[in-house]
């Protein structure tokens, strides 16, 4: 039987409304999932008990008075602890912040829950979002639910673990270099990165940083669709945010028959782990056959993307961070003081220049779109790594040139008007989830949703492929167990 909590999440919201269960029991339900879930793999910094329950007996009074009720009424939903929240602890990952207590909740988070929605817990990232690796100073290592001996990816691996265990159907992440889509695919979930400014990004300490994304991870497309009705539009708290909502209607009736989407296995330079490419390419025969035209392409790109996005990355630690490495340096991770020593030393000449390799990326884009709709990539290049590992690990030249790269996703933040959808398209041989990457043209994010429903809706189901019985069946508790 399915519990309400494994609805969609507008499915809980009109059932709660008509009273046909309460949210008091879905969130019960997902207080209990989250239990389950910190014990076996650490994907929470916070488990807010307490105030989640109370928001949803409020939830059930509302419905009883025949109150006003959002389009989100009772739904679960968990937070990065990179972002802020009234009240709650938040650590950015960090002991440079060892009991900071915001003041104001984030927008996005704001508006998440004046449509009704209920805030249960803040979620793991490494420290300052920095890493495709959850792990941190402050709280440990973050597991991935298919196997616990490895990572759930990064940095908003929290929120990942949350979403594919089953404790809420969708999840706040910011995505700077990848930081949705990588753990939503090496979770097997949905992940989002909308085009720039759709959803306000009000967490920086500057309001015009570039490359910075609040984005939803969601059990399913609707789920993202879902998310982000409530959270995108304009507002004066981000100078840069886009004064424009978003149709959920027209992202729920996309349709493939006639569109055209350009395939890029290695986007000119990566080594692709076989397994991987093999279920991209399915993916892409089932776009074929329910009538699109997808056609393989050539990229120029080289490593220099990623060396130059990340050289851009260190100056934006150091920028954001670096007043923290004096008082604090010995409880940091070691990793960071390195990226934000980078950024220290670099010259603004050579962090301007990365802005004419972002140029000659979007000429080469904008060609593709005046012939396709999309492109489409691998999300990742690997399934998800061993947890004893680093971003250190994949910065490699092979023998034969490529690019041993982890994520793919890093090159759309340099073109950050662009948005990623990272779609779930089946498991690889190790029984590890792969993700799809389908990049639109700038701000044509109803779009790329609207094609990622339908590309969801007729691919093979994903729980038979679990790969160890032990935390099959404790997933499987999440999901079904009593209450």
């Amino acid at each position: 039987m399915t519990h309400p909590l494994d609805l969609t999440a507008r499915e809980i919201a009109d059932g709660i409304r008509t009273a046909r269960f309460s949210a008091q029991s879905v969130v019960a339900e997902s207080i209990r999932r989250a239990g389950i879930a910190q014990a076996m793999l650490n994907p929470f910094t916070l488990i807010r008990a307490g105030q989640a329950m109370e928001a949803a007996r409020r939830a059930d009074a509302a419905v009883a008075e025949g109150a006003f009720t959002g389009p989100l009424h009772g739904v679960p939903f968990v937070a990065k602890d990179l972002t802020p929240t009234e009240g709650d602890l938040t650590t950015l990952g960090s002991w440079t912040r060892p009991d900071w207590r915001p003041e104001e909740t984030a927008l996005c988070i704001r508006r998440l829950q004046a449509a009704g929605a209920i805030l249960i817990g803040k979620t793991t990232t490494p420290e300052f979002a920095y890493s495709s690796f959850t792990r941190s100073p402050r709280w440990g290592v973050t597991r991935n639910p298919w196997d616990p001996d490895r990572s759930p990816g990064g940095s908003s691996g929290g929120s990942a673990v949350a979403v594919a265990t089953g404790v809420v159907p969708f999840a706040e992440g910011t995505d700077m270099g990848g930081s949705v889509r990588i753990p939503a695919a090496f979770c097997g979930v949905v992940g989002f990165k909308p085009s720039l400014g759709r959803i306000p990004m009000t967490i920086l300490p500057s309001q015009f940083d570039n490359i910075s994304h609040f984005g939803p991870l969601a059990r399913t497309v609707a789920d993202a669709i879902s998310f982000m009705e409530v959270t995108a539009g304009g507002s004066d708290e981000d100078i840069a945010s886009l004064p424009i909502g978003f149709d959920g209607a027209a992202a729920r009736t996309g349709s493939l028959r006639g569109r055209r989407f350009a395939l890029s296995l290695d986007l000119g330079y990566y080594a692709v782990q076989p397994q991987v490419a093999s279920l991209v390419r399915q993916a892409a025969e089932m776009l074929r056959r329910a009538g699109a035209i997808v056609d393989e392409v050539a990229m120029g790109w080289t490593r220099a993307v990623n060396d130059q996005w990340f050289d851009l990355w260190c100056v934006f630690m150091s920028a954001y961070f670096g007043d923290d490495l004096a008082a604090c340096h010995a409880r940091m991770d070691p990793a960071v003081v390195a990226m934000i020593t980078r950024g220290l030393a670099m010259d603004a000449t050579t962090a301007k220049r990365i802005e004419l390799l972002r140029t000659a990326m979007w000429r080469d884009m904008a060609g593709l779109y005046v012939q396709y709709d999309a492109l489409l990539c691998p999300t990742c290049a690997i399934t998800a790594p061993p947890v004893c590992e680093t971003d250190d690990d994949y910065v490699a030249t092979l023998p034969d040139g490529r690019f041993g790269g982890l994520d793919m996703t890093c090159p759309f933040n340099l073109l950050p008007q662009l948005p990623a959808l990272s779609l779930p398209v089946g498991h690889a041989a190790n029984g590890l989830p792969v993700g799809l990457q389908i990049v639109g043209h700038r701000f044509a994010d109803e779009q790329v949703l609207g094609w990622g429903a339908a590309l969801e809706a007729i691919l093979p189901g994903q729980a038979a492929a679990h790969p160890l019985e032990p935390v099959r069946r404790a997933r499987a508790d999440m999901l079904t167990g009593p209450s």
